[in-house]
């Protein structure tokens, strides 16, 4: 199979109802290992996927490939043309404040960026953080500096690599909402890639579950307007399904 053919960015789809993300016959192989397995794949745009498999599975693989930091995938791959990446690990420079960490690689008018960079920092609650080095803040509080350097770029195409994983339990509910409401106000395409089912069924209007490197189930769960509970016995018989599906024991879970 030859390599993937890359749809380039900056070209323009003719309508709102072409999909942001288009994947076909996707494949990728790490010596004999292969880890992407013909996936095909298409997000419409504004919709929230979430993406669940165990370890192994190609979940981040796939991922990557859709944020063309992976150039030796094969098939067909059509993807968002503002893409951005949310990473477990913030990935902040240490050098640079919050502010400028936000900004960073924007090009233009200087005062315009400055606004967008005020007005992202704001929509993440830091407003009064944006001269703080990145030491001196929380774990929560640099992974808001991402996602605002994320959204400063106004993509299309938002991918989130189990963002929040590395989170203390109340911080990760405050930064699932955040998300929610910052997903809600600017309706990018979302691919969340996560371990935590409920999770994925709290924030995402689609779960596909990979396993082996091949997309073995793809659901619109019914499960009502956002923000959603926990308990909501909807979600509750999902979950155990989903986990069930992934080979865990809910009880265990």
């Amino acid at each position: 199979m030859s390599a993937a053919t890359l749809f380039p960015a900056g070209v323009s789809t003719s309508s709102r109802d072409e999909p942001v993300v288009r994947v076909r016959e996707l494949r990728r192989a790490f010596g004999e290992s292969v880890v992407l397995d013909g996936v095909d794949l298409d997000l419409a745009p504004g919709e929230f996927i979430a993406v669940l498999g165990r370890s192994g599975s190609g979940k981040t693989t796939l991922l990557r490939a859709l944020a063309g930091l992976d150039h030796g995938v094969e098939g067909e791959l059509r993807s968002g043309r503002e893409p951005a990446v949310v990473f477990q690990d913030p990935r902040l420079l240490p050098w640079r404040d919050a502010r400028a960490n936000v900004g960073l690689g924007l090009r233009g008018d200087r005062a315009e960026i400055e606004a967008r960079v005020s007005d992202a920092l704001r929509e993440v609650g830091l407003a009064d953080r944006g001269e703080a080095w990145p030491r001196e803040l929380s774990g929560g509080q640099r992974q808001r500096v991402a996602l605002a350097r994320a959204l400063v770029r106004e993509p299309d195409l938002l991918l989130l690599d189990e963002p929040f994983s590395a989170l203390d339990a109340l911080t990760r509910v405050s930064a699932q909402r955040l998300v929610q409401e910052l997903w809600t106000r600017h309706r990018p395409a979302v691919v969340l890639v996560t371990h935590d089912v409920e999770e994925a069924l709290l924030l995402a209007d689609r779960l596909i579950v990979i396993d082996d490197g091949r997309i073995i189930h793809d659901e619109r769960p019914a499960l009502g307007e956002r923000p959603r509970r926990r308990d909501d016995p909807r979600l509750v018989e999902r979950r155990r399904a989903l986990l069930a599906l992934l080979g865990v024991d809910d009880a265990a879970a």
